[in-house]
């Protein structure tokens, strides 16, 4: 089963090109926010480094969710989209000065911050500035996630977060601190989890440190439990929006919430992977000595997954409804590794065939580079 492409307006297009259906789009968001709004303390924030293309922000920012960022560029590209900054969210362990003082002078809602020696520093520049900070610490939980190695964040080799064995002693020196109030934690395991036990074990963990954190008397106002629902890169077409109930009913059953307090969410692939694909045109079809290569006009550095994390996505050829054919389906970039997939089932493919390389909403424009001098390519939201 191939997904609907809008094949009229893409006839006359150069490729490669990313495609955004802004009605899957949309869909999606409904979806989501039907589901959290059952759960009146819980807020989504998206996460801006899964896709930040203006009309992709610009419709996540009209269906009322906050903003995830973890650049000073991230919190400047969601103030220009239209997400109010009491609403953004402000991550990564390293914040540079101008990109804290940005937030300052923005007044963001929180700062999720990674280390003593950055708590510190907003500290300092938020005393220049005579403003308070507010900020959460985020704690690395040592939570595995049933993902990639290159994906999982919540590992105590991981270089994100600060260790559960420091956390009581930057939590007293946030508090002794006159320039930032401090709020609560955060937490972020990893990416595309779809097993729920994963999240689960989260839980427990935010549960027993909340546990010890009260015996001392230290009550959290807010909770962030980062991202990380997955999509199902094997079946867009069957299964084109994530299971947003299973999801947030996990933290709803599991993780217990004291009165008053306020549960945030960090999503981003699970919003915008299924409504992009990176559409490529055959170049040409070469016989090898053992293999057939289908070789298109995109390539790695327009979309680097397949590279980078060995990641796997749909391949549909949208001009044949010929038998299949078995191909490897590679870019023109001067690397061996400019591969899309390997010995996959395709109908037959011939010169100028349009390729629609699936779910590739998330982590696909927003990490393209020019790598051999090869142009950033255009964005189209249909």
């Amino acid at each position: 089963m191939k997904g609907k492409f809008p094949m009229e307006a893409f006839a006359e297009r150069e490729t490669p090109f990313y495609y955004y259906d802004a009605a899957l789009l949309r869909e999606t968001l409904r979806a989501l926010n039907d589901e959290c709004r059952k759960h009146a303390n819980f807020h989504v924030h998206y996460a801006i480094k899964a896709n930040a293309n203006a009309k992709v922000l610009g419709i996540v920012s009209e269906a009322g969710l906050g903003a995830d960022c973890v650049s000073g560029g991230e919190v400047r590209t969601a103030l220009e989209a239209g997400f109010p900054a009491s609403k953004i969210v402000y991550a990564g362990v390293g914040k540079s000065d101008w990109e804290i003082n940005l937030a300052l002078d923005n007044d963001i809602f929180c700062f999720n911050v990674e280390s003593l020696p950055e708590l510190e520093i907003i500290n300092e520049l938020a005393a220049a500035k005579g403003r308070v900070a507010r900020v959460c610490l985020r704690i690395n939980p040592n939570v595995g996630a049933h993902t990639h190695a290159n994906i999982t964040t919540g590992l105590a080799e991981n270089k994100f977060g600060i260790a559960m064995n420091d956390m009581e002693a930057v939590i007293a020196a946030a508090r002794s601190m006159k320039n930032v109030r401090f709020l609560g934690l955060h937490f972020h395991i990893g990416s595309q989890i779809l097993d729920m036990g994963d999240f689960e074990a989260l839980c427990n963990r935010i549960n027993d440190l909340q546990n010890n954190l009260e015996k001392r008397q230290i009550r959290l106002e807010h909770i962030n439990v980062g991202g990380g629902l997955g999509i199902s890169y094997d079946h867009p077409n069957h299964l084109p929006i994530p299971d947003f109930k299973a999801y947030f009913d996990t933290f709803a059953r599991k993780l217990r919430l004291r009165e008053g307090q306020q549960l945030h969410f960090e999503l981003g692939r699970a919003i915008v992977a299924q409504c992009g694909s990176l559409i490529t045109r055959v170049l040409y079809v070469k016989q090898g000595a053992a293999k057939k290569f289908a070789i298109v006009d995109a390539g790695m550095n327009d979309l680097i997954r397949p590279a980078l994390y060995n990641a796997f996505h749909r391949i549909e050829n949208l001009s044949s409804d010929e038998p299949d054919d078995i191909y490897d389906v590679v870019g023109p970039v001067c690397e061996s590794s400019d591969v899309f997939v390997k010995a996959y089932s395709l109908n037959a493919c011939h010169r100028g065939d349009l390729l629609a390389i699936r779910s590739a909403g998330a982590y696909g424009e927003v990490m393209a580079n020019e790598y051999n001098c090869r142009k950033k390519i255009s964005a189209v939201l249909m």
